[in-house]
């Protein structure tokens, strides 16, 4: 097969507005270091990370819900935060999704690989650095957002499975998020309440959590209570009425801000709260004697086990669980596929197609 020199590609050129996301044709096609693969990548897709990074939500400065600039920027964003890992150098091509085919290999890697359909390890430590390390694919790192891109070939995972690209693409971050969250939670048969469970790390934490045999109760608002039911649920709360006091043995939250207190009063003695995401706002108020005349366990969830992927690429050809993609936009149009992102009117994930 005969690479191109050149590719098309969405490049973020700084933290702020959608105009901050820059179509190019005119990329050069990345070569692999040793240890590498380059895939031709089908498709990716929209995920709240995308977001936040390119509004500079992270940092420290901002304490409003992830919405409420995410068209313009945060204008009070710094530039030294502004990455869930601090400081980003641009230009970087984002988008945690991937799914591919490898076209070619660096040293040191089998060119057998070449024509594997894979997908990409969103989140992983890099070789050799501290256990602590961290790279999200899109974000440290380039990405999905282009024709080409390269990673290290233990985070490319050969899939088997009829389910096309943009389907694929649905699955890394998001149910890789929400595996990680239900693993640290260790929930087993046991009642879990799942607030934001609409939108992608949401819907994808229904179906693992069901898969375990969890009961679940699904937070969302009145018009996706169905939907919500129909891939799992076996309860829908209103997500502007109160919850039940003690009533859960875990909370899967993504959704933070100031209601934030209410879920602590909804977990039983003994219960374990679990977060990855904080849309209507990160900063909320605890009330120790809550915490520990409950014997809470309050958990962050970011890092995940080399495991959880595989985990989730082994649940996927069996076929365990599915995928949820709302609408679908080609790479030319991302700026409008983050517009309908952040209408929040969609269930599951926003698709990107990359390849002709």
């Amino acid at each position: 097969m005969t690479l191109p020199e050149t590719m098309k590609a969405v490049r973020l050129t700084g933290h702020g507005g959608l105009d901050k996301l820059e179509w190019c044709d005119d990329v050069p096609v990345p070569q692999p270091d040793a240890g590498e693969v380059l895939i031709r990548v089908g498709a990716s897709a929209v995920n709240n990370t995308d977001v936040n990074t390119r509004t500079g939500w992270y940092s420290k400065a901002v304490r409003g819900d992830t919405g409420s600039a995410a068209t313009e920027g945060n204008a009070g964003a710094s530039d030294a935060d502004g990455a869930w890992s601090g400081a980003l150098s641009f230009p970087r091509i984002q988008g945690a999704d991937c799914c591919g085919e490898i076209v070619a290999v660096g040293d040191g890697v089998d060119a057998a690989r070449i024509g594997q359909r894979v997908l990409v390890r969103p989140m992983y430590r890099p070789t050799g650095a501290g256990p602590d390390a961290l790279v999200t694919f899109g974000s440290e790192r380039n990405g999905g957002f282009a024709e080409y891109t390269t990673v290290g070939e233990e985070n490319a995972l050969r899939i088997e499975s009829p389910l096309s690209d943009i389907e694929l693409a649905s699955f890394p971050c998001a149910f890789s998020t929400a595996e990680g969250m239900i693993q640290r939670a260790g929930l087993g048969v046991e009642r879990v309440l799942i607030t934001g469970a609409s939108g992608g790390v949401g819907s994808a934490a229904v179906q693992l959590a069901k898969r375990r045999g969890a009961h679940v109760t699904a937070s969302t608002s009145p018009a996706k209570m169905e939907a919500l039911k129909a891939l799992g649920a076996d309860a829908v709360i209103d997500r502007n009425e109160p919850y039940p006091d003690d009533a859960f043995d875990v909370v899967l939250d993504l959704v933070g801000g100031p209601r934030w207190p209410e879920l602590l009063d909804a977990l039983v003695p003994r219960g374990r709260y679990v977060t990855s995401g904080a849309i209507a706002g990160p900063i909320v108020e605890l009330d120790l004697r809550t915490l520990y005349l409950k014997d809470l366990t309050l958990i962050g969830s970011t890092r995940q086990a080399p495991s959880v992927f595989t985990d989730l690429v082994s649940y996927i050809e069996a076929g365990e669980i599915k995928p949820v993609v709302a609408e679908t936009y080609p790479l030319a149009d991302l700026h409008a596929a983050q517009k309908a992102f952040l209408e929040k009117s969609h269930m599951g994930k926003i698709g990107v197609t990359i390849a002709d």
